[in-house]
């Protein structure tokens, strides 16, 4: 069974979320606070075997750098869309956020869930809030990123931003089960059905 738990990390408070499995852990979105990441892993003796993005946005993908010098042959998985945010100066906001270079193993996340079987997860690409941004869905959890927030969704005004791309993506999700549990990239958690009712960016 897969367990999670969410962690608020850096100024923007984006939500970083560990799964694990047994001993083996993956890492979701370390945006910045690695040693608060590094220190949950420890604490619960969690091996991790690769970090995961939703998308490529520097408050999303800042505590790298602090994981691989932890752990440095971890890969780190991110569509192939994204990958030219790493290391772009515009993907970046100091001092918190002095931007992440391109890491040496990255890999694309539609590749993950074969290379992690025990964790059971599907990745589903929903561009909008960035050409490569997508959602990860294990069991009934889905986490969103920065495409679905409880009653809003992500800005599409950034560099390679689409809000045709977003209401296409919001579309799909609205397809999955009601009670699908979703964490965002920022904020409170929902459910598909919550934001079915009341999101008015979200149509079924």
């Amino acid at each position: 069974m897969v367990s999670h738990q969410t962690i608020p990390v850096g100024a923007y408070e984006a939500n970083c979320i560990v799964l694990w499995d047994g001993a083996e852990a993956l890492v979701v979105d370390p945006g910045q606070d690695a040693d608060l990441i590094l220190a949950f892993l420890s604490d619960r003796n969690l091996a991790l075997r690769a970090v995961l993005l939703t998308h490529g946005h520097f408050d999303h993908v800042n505590g790298i750098p602090g994981i691989l010098a932890r752990y440095p042959g971890v890969p780190v998985y991110a569509h192939p869309s994204d990958w030219v945010m790493f290391g772009h100066p515009m993907n970046r906001n100091p001092p918190g956020y002095p931007g992440v270079g391109r890491p040496s193993d990255l890999r694309d996340i539609r590749d993950a869930a074969k290379d992690f079987p025990a964790f059971g997860f599907q990745v589903l690409e929903t561009p909008g809030h960035t050409p490569g941004s997508v959602c990860i869905m294990t069991g009934d959890l889905l986490l969103s990123g920065d495409t679905l927030f409880a009653g809003s969704c992500g800005r599409t005004d950034f560099p390679g931003g689409s809000m045709a791309d977003m209401r296409r993506s919001l579309a799909a999700l609205a397809q999955l089960p009601p009670e699908t549990h979703v964490i965002p990239g920022h904020g409170p958690s929902t459910t598909i059905a919550r934001e079915v009712a009341s999101n008015p960016f979200m149509e079924r």
